[in-house]
């Protein structure tokens, strides 16, 4: 974590979830409290079905949820209509989901730039920062062609370019690295730590994905609906992107 004052940027208080009805009602989340704070990346695991993406749902705003509270930079989720809520997640919030979400008809750059058009950014310049993103997860000579030439990797690089391109102070990921390979999952690694490391901004990763634990600097783990365990870490030496072979 940085040296930045540790700024309470999402807190969640009693959550509860469920899914169903009668016999079929399924308790997804049960009384969950979690703090993120600015300067920090966080990692959500546990197994399959605990509950984790439905969490993570549920703190960008795409969730509602039956009790407790949800606050992102000091703003209550639960309480905001749904056009207000829209509005903040577009401005506030860059979230990349474990489907990329990609539109076919549109090129990656095109793709990488919807959040800046959404707020009203002109396409022009829309594009040039689109570009420089695109840059920086080794896709620029790419910006041009239509997602589905791209592999699965690929369109999973551009979906965190996407998430990235408008610079939100809280990146939400779901399995962000699952589709990629040690080089590639290096470079998004480190492109996480900067955006953890600029002043009032966190990232929230859900991940099953051991190779990328050493970058987190907590890690809470669920399961069954509930936060089990928090565990801090410290980083005496770089984090590293663990190879395939040393798993």
């Amino acid at each position: 974590m940085s040296d930045i004052p540790n700024k309470m940027v999402v807190d969640v208080r009693g959550v509860e979830k469920h899914f169903g009805e009668g016999a079929n009602r399924i308790h997804v989340l049960k009384q969950v409290n979690l703090q993120a704070y600015a300067g920090e990346i966080l990692m959500l695991v546990g197994p399959s079905g605990c509950g984790k993406t439905t969490l993570l749902s549920a703190i960008a705003g795409t969730l509602r949820v039956e009790n407790g509270s949800i606050e992102v930079f000091n703003q209550q989720l639960h309480r905001m209509s749904g056009g207000a809520l829209t509005k903040f997640r577009a401005k506030n919030i860059g979230f990349i989901f474990q489907q990329f979400n990609l539109i076919p008809t549109l090129s990656v750059a095109e793709n990488v730039g919807i959040p800046l058009l959404i707020q009203g950014v002109g396409n022009r310049e829309a594009m040039k920062r689109s570009r420089a993103v695109l840059d920086a997860v080794g896709l620029g000579k790419r910006w041009n062609e239509r997602p589905n030439k791209l592999s699965g990797g690929q369109q999973q690089r551009v979906a965190i370019a996407r998430a990235l391109v408008h610079e939100p102070p809280l990146v939400i990921c779901d399995e962000p690295t699952a589709a990629l390979d040690s080089q590639n999952g290096e470079i998004v690694l480190e492109l996480f730590r900067n955006v953890a490391r600029s002043a009032n901004r966190a990232v929230i990763i859900v991940t099953h994905d051991n190779r990328i634990f050493s970058y987190a600097d907590r890690i809470a783990r669920m399961d069954d609906g509930e936060i089990v365990e928090e565990k801090k870490q410290t980083h005496d030496h770089p984090p590293q992107f663990l190879h395939e072979h040393a798993l």
